[in-house]
């Protein structure tokens, strides 16, 4: 999975997997989730509270980016860096 983004910490990831819901996947330490894109909600895995708001922020300022990459990821294009969160 192509990192797309890090910030205060945590890594984000773009699913290369053909799925019904288009997703991401952060890690931040030993903790690691899965987020629907569409609607910022975690699907599975963990992520401490204070993390996980400020990749939900993060997601609700960069959905439709988020939406392009997941596109671009199952066609196997290149993928292209997100800015990260600066604020929180």
């Amino acid at each position: 999975m192509p990192e797309i983004c890090r910030f205060k910490g945590i890594r984000i990831f773009v699913s290369t997997s053909d799925h019904n819901t288009p997703y991401i996947h952060a890690k931040y330490g030993e903790y690691e989730c899965s987020i629907d894109i569409n609607e910022i909600e975690l699907i599975v895995g963990e992520m401490p509270n204070r993390q996980l708001k400020l990749i939900y922020g993060w997601m609700a300022e960069y959905q439709t980016d988020l939406l392009e990459e997941c596109y671009l990821a199952l066609q196997s294009e290149q993928l292209f860096p997100i800015p990260p969160l600066y604020r929180g």
